[in-house]
């Protein structure tokens, strides 16, 4: 019970915070922390009793997660109270996960999602590539998207980056191939769903004997493979027509060639306690692709 007023603008000049009123009248509030890098932490998160229930938390915590994405952050976190229960409830809810404790503080993290624009097939494997670079055994990625979309694309640059045995081609009508590693790094354990009548059929491949020690990547996997683990990385690639401008920047029209010429919408969600921590964003959205996942994000969905 140490802040002052010198305190909170002091911790506003450094890192800003959140004000909401109603008809001129404060009624929720938040400071910022910057004290970790990659990070944006929650402080002093309060809403007046009588406005309670009424949504105005989670409408700051939307556009507090929105400032994190804009600053180029990887994620956010903040501390709860073991003995507010309520409070614990309502951070798990939004997919806040424990990741530390301090006596009867809980230290709550959440990884952001991201959404980029991949140009080319090269694009697409550079980006399974730098995905390679985060991922450990045990790990699932849950990939979707429609034919064509760049799936098997670019779970050949996971391939590449975990330095697994190809070549990494879909597996269609063996529905699960394992590669094995060429160092010491996990297997890669390769799966297309696509023919597959649903979570029981999955069962049948016994992918979890193998789920612990390898990367495991399921194609057309979503609805069905979730339950291979905890956590998860949900990736899901769409493909869109390219927006051909002309030197003036007025849109050009559409070309004969134009099929050639499509890009890959790439959104990448993490879900469960493993990604709480996980530097998504700033591997994933290298800053010449800063632009590509700003279109994106205005394409696609809006921030969790």
């Amino acid at each position: 019970m140490t802040e002052t007023v010198e305190s909170v603008r002091a911790a506003l000049e450094e890192a800003g915070g959140l004000l909401v009123e109603r008809r001129g009248n404060p009624i929720g509030a938040m400071l910022y922390d910057v004290s970790r890098p990659g990070l944006l932490g929650f402080r002093r998160v309060s809403v007046d009793p009588d406005h309670q229930d009424r949504g105005v938390a989670s409408a700051m915590v939307g556009v507090a997660e929105d400032t994190a994405e804009e600053r180029g952050l990887d994620g956010v976190w903040l501390d709860v109270r073991e003995e507010l229960p309520e409070n614990v409830t309502f951070w798990t809810r939004r997919r806040y996960f424990p990741v530390r404790r301090d006596g009867t503080t809980l230290e709550f993290g959440k990884t952001l999602w991201l959404a980029r624009e991949l140009l080319t097939p090269d694009d697409a494997q550079d980006f399974g590539a730098r995905l390679a670079t985060l991922l450990r055994p045990g790990d699932v990625i849950v990939m979707s998207g429609g034919l064509g979309a760049g799936k098997t694309t670019l779970t050949q640059g996971i391939g590449e980056g975990l330095g697994v045995r190809g070549p990494v081609t879909s597996p269609t009508f063996v529905l699960a191939r394992t590669h094995p590693n060429l160092g010491d790094g996990p297997p890669l354990v390769h799966v297309d769903a696509y023919r597959l009548g649903g979570a029981l059929e999955l069962d049948d491949l016994d992918l979890d004997t193998t789920a612990e020690e390898s990367v495991t990547v399921v194609e057309w996997g979503e609805g069905m493979a979730e339950d291979l683990s905890d956590s998860w990385l949900e990736v899901r690639l769409e493909r869109r027509a390219a927006t051909v401008l002309d030197p003036l920047g007025a849109e050009a029209p559409e070309r004969d060639d134009a099929a050639d010429h499509d890009v890959r919408l790439v959104t990448v969600k993490p879900h469960g306690a493993r990604w709480a921590r996980v530097p998504l964003r700033s591997t994933l959205l290298e800053a010449d692709a800063i632009t590509h996942s700003v279109r994106a994000r205005g394409m696609g969905e809006a921030s969790v």
